[in-house]
């Protein structure tokens, strides 16, 4: 059984036995979650999963050997990958797009919107540069035809040219795209691109799991005063307030 259908099982469980608003003592809380039985190979994959979509491959490499866990994918593979989302990250927009034809030339071929947006943040690094009259000539021939055919793409593109006509980008409406963010977030998009390419999750499990875990609380808070798991970074947990 997969942990995502264990931790709603003993949602259920807990709910149905909390249904009176009942407090639920540190004692009986444990002994519940000690009855939950997860074998420690899901654990270690979980943790693998998690090192390999974010691209740890040394760390990957390492808990590979001491675990025994064996990877989805090709750990060679994720230096190719984090070398792209490195570049883009730089801001080496023409060298990230290279390396993603290199490992995988259909990527870009079949997903127009991801190149668009490569595209777009390779103009944008040529506004941060102050590139002005190279940055009007890339926006007029490679992104203003593709805008034509997709109106996201042309609002996109005209919200980036907006940039060239504020002396001050830092305190303009739309400076955010020269943020480090837009970078992140280009990035990422390209992680998860590689990753599906690879026919593996574009997203790490662990997260959602703790996401779960967060939503799970909130439900039973309605039902029950146990103890809580706070501060995830610690995972202790916290007898209820009565």
């Amino acid at each position: 059984m997969s942990l995502f259908w264990i931790v709603i099982r003993e949602l259920a469980e807990i709910e149905a036995m909390a249904a009176s608003k009942k407090v639920i003592t540190r004692e009986e809380w444990e002994k519940k979650l000690n009855d939950v039985k997860i074998r420690k190979e899901d654990m270690n994959k979980l943790v693998m999963n998690f090192l390999v979509t974010e691209g740890y491959v040394e760390a990957a490499e390492k808990f590979q050997i001491e675990s025994g866990t064996e990877p989805d994918i090709d750990l060679a593979t994720i230096t190719d990958r984090m070398a792209v989302k490195k570049a883009v990250q730089s801001g080496n927009v023409e060298d990230a797009i290279e390396k993603v034809n290199d490992l995988n030339p259909e990527i870009l071929d079949t997903n127009p919107q991801l190149f668009f947006h490569l595209q777009q943040q390779r103009l944008i690094e040529l506004i941060r540069n102050g590139k002005v009259e190279e940055a009007l000539e890339f926006a007029q021939e490679e992104l203003a035809p593709r805008g034509e055919e997709n109106q996201s793409f042309l609002e996109d593109l005209e919200r980036t040219v907006a940039l060239l006509a504020f002396e001050d980008v830092s305190n303009c409406p739309i400076g955010e795209l020269l943020d480090i963010s837009q970078r992140l977030k280009t990035a990422s998009e390209v992680n998860a691109a590689i990753l599906t390419s690879q026919s593996h999750e574009k997203d790490p499990k662990l997260p959602s799991l703790l996401k779960m875990l967060i939503w799970a609380q909130k439900e039973l808070d309605e039902k029950a005063a146990y103890p809580h798991i706070n501060d995830l970074s610690k995972a202790v947990l916290e007898d209820p307030a009565v």
